[in-house]
This record gives structure tokens, C-alpha cells and sequence, in this order.
């Protein structure tokens, strides 16, 4: 009962806080010409100008939109530019004592992630870029860390109300929840007697997982991104979006709405490709947002 009535005064206390701090972190453009008017990106001050580190770069392969016949399945994919994947360190060690090097621009997510030297095994590895660390921070891995951000450790000794991210689902089986930007889950309670605790995501969606879990202190780096504008089209291409083509501008072989002399206005109510109505029939089955779901 008590939870009920202060969770709402902190989590506004916490959302108008991130707000704030989301304004600051969005680079805006002088208009000298018109795509740049409104065009809006993360501020990219902080981050390096070195290239990536190489020995955790992976080949990735373009086949976005096509299944493994190369046909279509997916419309507006394809192309963008040529990018590697970074190799994350999801699953952490047991004992950690990572140094960040510098913050990194990530092209396959919308977070910055931190190059990082781990002192206690001795070699790099990549991380998501938690909240408020900064270059030349050390991050713990263990059992008994500091309440610091960035710091991983076990959900048993992480106190009630904390905001954490990068949750895993089994124990030490790596992180599987809370890892795109501005993600957090919020600690709501925990059963010693049963060595489990419920988390509840930004979604409303709660899970029972084991106190053994290990979570990150802190939100993931990034928040800011929803406040983003590409400003013009060029940008979708380079991101691998391609136009959306309405059917009433195709041939009748590509699309109910397609063919006619001259414009029309497909001469029926609007379907998709398949011939499913689009606008007033409902075609899934919708989960009631309010219903309360705690996933074991």
C-alpha cells in the first residue's frame, strides 16, 4: 500500500528529471539550408574520433526485407550504408573491474556504448553506456559492488526503488531486458524466503526473476533519442528505410488499389497488399494495457 502511493511521486520526480537532461543531450542545426531547420541528433561532444577496435567488430551481412530465397517479405528495407556490428558484453564475468577508454558511436543501436579495459581478466570489451559514467570511470562486477552507475551485480543486494537495466532473465545467462536507450526497470519487491523479486519495466510489464539475476545500476545512455528529427529523406536512406509507395501509384498485379486511367481512388475501401482492411476492422486481438501481467 505504501509502495502504491510513493512509486508515482518518485517516478515523476525521475521522468521530469530525465526530461531535463534529454533537452541538453539534442544537437540542433543553424538552418543554412532547408533540411537542416529541423533536424535534431544526439550531442556528440563526448564522444572519440578514434576508429573502433577492431578485434570486436563482426562482418554484418545486408538482407533486410528479403527472406532466404532473397524474395521480398518486407517492404521499404534496403540499402543504407555499409557498417560492422560491435561485439557487446552482455553476459558479464563474475569479477569485473572495467576502465572506460572512451564513449563510441554505435551504428546498430540508437545508445552511445563505452570501450572499456578490464583489469582483473585483462582484455577490452564493449558496453552499453550507462547513465552519467563518462570517460575514465571504473565500473565493478561483483557480488558486494558500490550503489554506483554503471556498477553490476546481483538483484539480492540491490535495495528496493533502485533503477537498474541490462536484467538477466537466468542467472549469469547474460542480459536480456532493459539494454535499448533510455530502458530502465524499477526494483518493486522482493521474496527471500522464495529467492525471488519482481521488477516492473517502462512498459507496465512485470517479472519474477531470481534474486541470483544480476542487474546494472543506473538507465541505459540515450534517452534523448525519441526527441531525434532526421529533417530530410537522405537520412532514411542512409539508415536502410526505403519510400513508402501507396497502391493506388502501382500496377493491379502489385496491389488492389493499383491500375486505372488517369488518378483514382482505388475504387474500394483501403486494403493492404493482401487485401486485409486497413482503417476500422480490427484484425489482432489486443491485450488490455491496465491488466496487470507478472511473467514467471
Amino acid at each position: 500500500m505504501l509502495f502504491n502511493i510513493i512509486y508515482p511521486l518518485i517516478k515523476n520526480k525521475i521522468i521530469l528529471k530525465l526530461q531535463i537532461n534529454s533537452k541538453m543531450n539534442i544537437k540542433r542545426f543553424k538552418p543554412i539550408t532547408p533540411s537542416l531547420r529541423h533536424r535534431k541528433i544526439l550531442s556528440r561532444k563526448d564522444l572519440t574520433t578514434d576508429k573502433p577496435f577492431k578485434p570486436l567488430l563482426a562482418k554484418l551481412k545486408k538482407n533486410a526485407g528479403r527472406n532466404f530465397r532473397g524474395k521480398i517479405t518486407v517492404y521499404h528495407k534496403g540499402g543504407g550504408l555499409k557498417k560492422h556490428y560491435r561485439l557487446i558484453t552482455f553476459n558479464r564475468d563474475v569479477q569485473e573491474l572495467l576502465k572506460i577508454i572512451h564513449i563510441e558511436y554505435d551504428p546498430n543501436r540508437h545508445c552511445f556504448i563505452g570501450l572499456t579495459f578490464d583489469q582483473i581478466n585483462n582484455c577490452f570489451k564493449y558496453i552499453i553506456l550507462p547513465k552519467g559514467v563518462s570517460k575514465g570511470d571504473i565500473l565493478h562486477t561483483n557480488k558486494e559492488a558500490d550503489i554506483k552507475y554503471g556498477n553490476t551485480m546481483e538483484i539480492l543486494n540491490i535495495p528496493l526503488g533502485t533503477l537498474i537495466h541490462n536484467v538477466e532473465l537466468k542467472p549469469y545467462k547474460g542480459a536480456k531486458l532493459s539494454r535499448s536507450a533510455g530502458c530502465y526497470a524499477l526494483i518493486v519487491k522482493k521474496d527471500l524466503n522464495k529467492n525471488k523479486a519482481i521488477i516492473k519495466l517502462k512498459s507496465g510489464l512485470e517479472y519474477s526473476l531470481s534474486l541470483n539475476c544480476r542487474a546494472s545500476i543506473g538507465t541505459v545512455d540515450g534517452r534523448a533519442f525519441k526527441d531525434t528529427v532526421k529533417g530530410k529523406a537522405g537520412i532514411s536512406r542512409l539508415l536502410g528505410i526505403r519510400p513508402t509507395v501507396r497502391g493506388v501509384a502501382m500496377n493491379p498485379v502489385d496491389h488492389p488499389h493499383g491500375g486505372g486511367e488517369g488518378r483514382t481512388s482505388g475504387g474500394r475501401p483501403s486494403v493492404s497488399p493482401w487485401g486485409i482492411l486497413t482503417k476500422g476492422k480490427p484484425t489482432v486481438v489486443k491485450i488490455h494495457k491496465k491488466k496487470k501481467k507478472v511473467i514467471n
